[in-house]
């Protein structure tokens, strides 16, 4: 192997037993002759022993940086496993990486209030990076304003990760792990820069429906009108406008989409920031969305079902592809919804598999998460039954 090249191992494993589950991955991913940093997803099924597990990987990796959290599915190359024991690990040389571990926390998203507090509190410099990975607890962090003050502090370099998540969807309880240190709250993240980035891909896995429109009357969450008519009537409109057998698919599957950047010239699929519709202010059509909608924004709705989800998935594969041309990722870290995979899809592996068969065989680890990050146009946000896959190039 060429020590000035990087390199990058991948190990999925299931396993009811955690050491043997941990032994199988380290030992998939152990010829590396240097490691950078680590990444390990894990099962909360193992939740008492994520301290003997970071203490290990950490040895076995020569006491690298390790980053990751628990998942109520664990995803590798090709693979989900959903609600069974499981684990992955990537491993990554990096040769000329500049990679900053960091940590998190509520008390500094209310502190830093300039991009210099944020340099300062994080030790981490704008030169110094060109892409965020992060990972966070869902239930005590404003996550949300948290991404307001990376991208304040560090431009338009790409922001992903996820939230992670439990396989008990009633204990909002997860774990965040950053070297031997496992938290329940906050989130980790890892600046990376050098001659490496991540290339983005973000599938809100939607189908837009009707034309854009723009938005002229709005009160907190609720947009009052949509070109000048009550904003239920447009949609309304829309359903009707479209053929009998999309609107069987788009009963109990409409959403919003809000423009991420009113200065395009067109607007099209990923273009959008999708948020949920709550309901309907009887009297006045007003619309409640789970966002705060401004006046003079672009909006048009939007349809998702499976069907929906994996054609936008696909398609962005195959501008990643074309992005990309002959050249493979190092590796990949995707954070799908726990509202996809089997129950949306109603076959396993759904996500996953796409990748490979689009890409090819590369190292993947990842998990479903409770939340997913990544961004829309240059800026980062955090979504819902998406799919956000980090690929690490080289720039």
């Amino acid at each position: 192997m060429d020590n000035h090249a990087p390199a990058a191992r991948a190990a999925i494993i299931a396993d009811e037993q955690w050491e043997s589950a941990l032994q199988q991955a380290l030992d998939q991913t152990s010829d590396l002759t240097h490691v950078d940093v680590a990444l390990l997803f894990a099962s909360s099924f193992y939740a008492e022993h994520f301290p003997a597990m970071l203490a290990r990987v950490r040895q076995a990796t020569g006491g690298a940086p390790l980053l990751g959290c628990s998942g109520q599915a664990i995803v590798g190359q090709d693979m989900e496993l959903e609600d069974v024991p499981a684990l992955s690990l990537l491993t990554l040389s990096l040769p000329g990486a500049i990679l900053r571990p960091t940590r998190f926390t509520q008390a500094m998203i209310e502190n830093c209030e300039t991009p210099l507090a944020w340099h300062n509190a994080l030790d981490v410099q704008l030169d110094d990076v060109n892409a965020w990975l992060l990972f966070a607890d869902p239930f005590h962090l404003e996550v949300e304003h948290l991404l307001d003050g990376l991208a304040s502090a560090y431009g338009e370099c790409p922001i992903l990760g996820g939230m992670a998540s439990s396989s008990n969807a009633n204990a909002r309880r997860t774990h965040i792990f950053l070297n031997n240190e496992i938290f329940t709250d906050g989130g980790v993240g890892l600046a990376i820069g050098g001659p490496y980035t991540l290339l983005p891909l973000v599938s809100q896995g939607c189908e837009p429906i009707g034309e854009t429109w723009t938005i002229t009357s709005v009160r907190d969450n609720l947009i009052q009108t949509i070109s000048n008519r009550p904003a239920y009537d447009m949609l309304v409109e829309t359903f009707k406008s479209l053929p009998h057998d999309i609107q069987q698919r788009a009963q109990r599957n409409l959403l919003v989409g809000l423009a991420a950047d009113e200065y395009l010239d067109t607007f099209q699929r990923g273009n959008f920031l999708v948020r949920p519709l709550i309901g309907v202010e009887r009297g006045t059509g007003a619309l409640a969305i789970g966002a705060l909608p401004r006046v003079g924004q672009t909006v048009q709705f939007q349809m998702r079902d499976a069907r929906a989800a994996d054609l936008d998935l696909n398609e962005l594969l195959d501008q990643v592809n074309a992005t990309l041309g002959q050249q493979l990722p190092i590796a990949g870290v995707l954070c799908s919804c726990n509202g996809r995979g089997v129950g949306l899809f109603e076959t396993p592996n759904h996500d996953a598999g796409a990748i490979n068969r689009q890409m090819g065989a590369f190292p993947l680890v990842g998990l479903f998460c409770n939340g997913e990050i990544g961004p829309i146009g240059a800026r980062p946000f955090l979504h819902g039954f998406t799919a956000s896959l980090a690929l690490l190039i080289q720039k």
